[in-house]
């Protein structure tokens, strides 16, 4: 056999080589292409979405699932309002994947259809509610709007009445009066009842001040020109004077019951929502006096004795009105709630929650009232008959911007204010005048020998050097009364913060007098 050259050995050997690693490429690739295939089938597939419409008997509900196959449609996002759940997708551009124009949708995310009372109740809501109730209005709101909506509701049934009256009245008298003296009659009676209001409206202050006490006085004027209008059916030869002065009396009623208002509701708002309550709560008595109006409409078809059926709406009418101002909660410390808060604070060092304030108010204290047995800033000669008693006094007050005194022969308790008296010097001697007259009821208490008489003043002994505490009124009293101030006022203070009362001189309504 014939050697084989070298060059044709080196060849074949290279040849091998090169087919050798070509084979391993190709098993490689092989391999790579496998293991990559089987990933590809075990790795889940991309979500998609697709839209299922299922209908109900009585209404179309688009009931979206949780993926969307085969689709182009992507989801956008999902929100809840008003208890119902919805999904928001948009279509997608199968060649760039953007989304297009115009194509953004919402579904339903509920099975079954919302049930048709709780559409009903949520309509409702929303016109006699304010927005987040109940965590946007105070506790007191909804037994206020309770006694509101009945008042309304007995006003509503009492208007049908009396304008019938009038109506009657004026169609008797018709038969000896021209059509024209007629419209005249009516249009004085509208005309005095607008002078009453601009008459009444210079007690403005007040309104801020004894809110409480001028809104059930309104409704009581209210019901009382609702008597007269009654009346003017037995006396119709009287239309004009008494149709006058009913209207007067509704008039002041409106004034006082529209000043009110507004410090009323803004007791009841917890946030910047003082117009949705306000909103809220005119619907609700308008609903009411609607229903009112409606029921008093079928009684008075059936003929009933006119006299009982008002006297059955107006005390219905009053007990709502007393309970509706009663359960208002108001955070200020006007003249009666400061007494009341005093009183308690003297007799027990305690000073009374919000809620037991306001009920312990009396809504019968009219503020043009006179007989007071406390004078915040009168004149000198109201609180003095003697120049001795108040030159015996001006050093024990040298260091106050005030002066209290009592007036035996008046039976009332003063506290005349000096020129530099400022808000905090008001308010000392407002609580100092209340303290005076503790101890003078006090002493007239111990005289009379009632055995709960020592417990009103044991709180006060604390404060107080002199035991026991003087008996009679005499500038040993007074003195007395001076160090228990001293001691105790700060406390009251701190106390009443905690308690969530503010306080202010301008609601005490103190008088114009200073001395200087």
């Amino acid at each position: 056999m014939a050697p084989i050259p070298r060059s044709s050995a080196s060849a074949a050997t290279t040849t091998a080589t090169q087919t050798l690693t070509n084979s391993q490429e190709t098993r490689l690739l092989v391999r790579e292409t496998l293991r990559i295939s089987a990933n590809l089938a075990s790795s889940p597939s991309p979500q998609k979405l697709v839209v299922s419409e299922k209908e109900t008997s009585s209404n179309n509900y688009v009931v979206v699932e949780d993926e969307f196959v085969n689709s182009s449609l992507r989801v956008i996002c999902r929100e809840q309002i008003n208890g119902r759940r919805w999904k928001y997708v948009a279509e997608t551009d199968g060649s760039s994947g953007r989304f297009k124009k115009a194509s953004l949708r919402s579904f339903s995310l509920e099975t079954t259809p919302q049930d048709p009372f709780v559409e009903m109740m949520s309509f409702v809501r929303s016109y006699v509610v304010p927005e987040g109730f109940p965590d946007s209005v105070t506790p007191s709101y909804v037994p206020y709007m309770t006694w509101r909506a009945l008042k309304h509701f007995f006003g509503g049934a009492m208007g049908v009445f009396t304008t019938q009256s009038l109506l009657s009245s004026v169609g008797v008298s018709r038969n000896s009066a021209a059509s024209g003296a007629v419209a005249i009659n009516w249009i004085l009676k509208d005309g005095a009842g607008r002078v009453g209001k601009m008459l009444f409206a210079r007690q403005g202050k007040k309104f801020d001040n004894d809110l409480k006490q001028l809104r059930f006085a309104g409704d009581l004027l209210m019901e009382l020109g609702a008597g007269i209008e009654l009346a003017t059916a037995a006396v119709p030869h009287l239309f004009l004077p008494l149709a006058c002065a009913a209207n007067v009396a509704k008039n002041v009623a409106a004034v006082t019951s529209t000043s009110t208002r507004t410090p009323i509701y803004k007791a009841f708002a917890k946030g910047e929502n003082i117009g949705d309550v306000t909103a809220k709560g005119e619907c609700v008595g308008n609903i009411a006096d609607l229903l009112g109006t409606g029921l008093s409409i079928f009684i008075s078809k059936r003929n009933p004795s006119l006299v009982a059926t008002f006297s059955l709406l107006s005390c219905g009418y009053v007990l709502s009105s007393y309970q509706e101002v009663k359960s208002v909660v108001l955070r200020t410390l006007n003249r009666t709630r400061f007494s009341v808060a005093v009183e308690s604070f003297l007799k027990t060092g305690q000073v009374p929650s919000l809620q037991e304030g306001n009920l312990k108010e009396n809504v019968f204290s009219l503020p043009w009232l006179k007989d007071k047995p406390i004078l915040l800033g009168p004149r000198f000669k109201d609180a003095f008959q003697e120049p001795a008693t108040y030159l015996a006094l001006v050093p024990l007050f040298e260091k106050e911007r005030y002066i209290v005194t009592y007036n035996p022969s008046k039976g009332n308790v003063c506290a005349l204010l000096k020129d530099q008296a400022e808000s905090d010097d008001i308010l000392k001697a407002a609580f100092h005048a209340h303290v005076l007259l503790h101890f003078i009821r006090s002493s007239n208490e111990q005289s009379s020998a009632k055995p709960a008489a020592s417990e009103s003043t044991n709180f006060l002994r604390q404060f107080s050097t002199q035991h026991p505490l003087p008996t009679n009124f005499d500038l040993d009293q007074i003195a007395e009364s001076c160090k228990v101030v001293s001691a105790s006022y700060g406390l009251f203070k701190r106390k009443a913060a905690e308690q969530g009362w503010m306080m202010s001189e301008s609601l005490l309504n103190p008088g114009k007098g200073r001395l200087y």
